[in-house]
């Protein structure tokens, strides 16, 4: 059997096993970092984390969390799709079961004159990561993950966006129980500016990492606009370009200008392609912000 044909039957069970990998992380992450920093999580992980923070009961996250993944599961096998929700089902299932069974163990003092913001930044970093990890896979950690997947996809946004509005929400939450909890006003503000730090942590280590729906403009120019045309189509054959005359300001030679919208994912491999076919092309490239829902963008699952 060819070893390229091996490597594509073998690609799927990889890539579960990543998918599978990035639960981990993820639940090593709130076993390790997250809880013992009592920060507030994103979205219904918020809500769990918070309700057990306040009952001193760690289970009743198990509870809320189950409930509301069940739920979410369902929406992305109806809504994006059933690899999606298949490979979401295996990093929540994982992400679940690890929480009951790793150990007990400390990294650093979760006191607030101790390292308390090393935990929630090193947990924010983590989270992010596992998170990047679970979508380039073609699943995701669930929670809101699930909606931003499907956001994104509708409005073209980066997913890390999500996570921030979500998280103001399940803030708002926590905050609230902190301060009834409490009483005191100090220690709500305390968990609010940790929590901002580990949201804020996270989600830009997801966008950093997860580039699927940051666009860029990438403009090349040569003498003949053929091959540079025809390095992006090959490496990317749902995208177009558009050509445009110019004179060189100081040879005054006539040169073609070629544009296309790719995104960052898909960014190398037209660089690559256009310095194969076409190795004396000029290109340069920057991000754009806002663009037509006409654009397509291959779904996530």
């Amino acid at each position: 059997m060819p070893k390229s044909s091996l490597i594509n039957r073998l690609l799927p069970t990889l890539q579960c096993l990543g998918i599978i990998g990035a639960g981990l992380m993820y639940a090593i992450t709130l076993k390790y970092f997250v809880f013992p920093s009592t920060v507030i999580l994103t979205g219904f992980e918020g809500i769990a984390a918070a309700s057990s923070y306040y009952f001193d009961d760690p289970s009743l996250f198990l509870w809320i969390y189950a409930i509301a993944q069940t739920l979410l599961l369902i929406f992305a096998f109806l809504k994006i799709s059933k690899t999606f929700a298949f490979r979401t089902f295996l990093t929540v299932g994982t992400v679940t079961a690890a929480l009951v069974f790793l150990p007990e163990m400390e990294f650093a003092s979760p006191e607030p004159q101790n390292e308390r913001i090393i935990l929630v930044l090193f947990g924010g970093i983590l989270a992010g990561l596992s998170k990047a990890m679970a979508l380039r896979l073609r699943g995701s950690v669930g929670d809101e993950d699930i909606l931003a997947a499907w956001f994104a996809m509708k409005y073209l946004k980066p997913v890390g966006r999500i996570g921030i509005a979500a998280g103001a929400v399940s803030t708002t939450y926590g905050v609230a129980l902190e301060l009834i909890k409490s009483g005191e006003i100090e220690q709500a503000v305390n968990t609010l500016m940790y929590t901002a730090i580990f949201i804020f942590a996270s989600a830009e280590t997801l966008n950093n990492f997860f580039r699927k729906f940051k666009l860029v403009v990438l403009t090349a120019f040569a003498k003949d606009y053929k091959p540079i045309g025809d390095a992006i189509v090959e490496s990317t054959p749902h995208r177009t370009y558009t050509v445009q005359d110019a004179v060189g300001g100081f040879s005054e030679e006539p040169v073609q200008l070629v544009r296309t919208i790719v995104t960052h994912e898909e960014l190398p491999q037209v660089l690559d392609a256009i310095r194969s076919r076409s190795p004396d092309a000029f290109w340069f490239h920057h991000d754009i912000e806002g663009i037509s829902n006409r654009y397509h963008i291959e779904p996530i699952g």
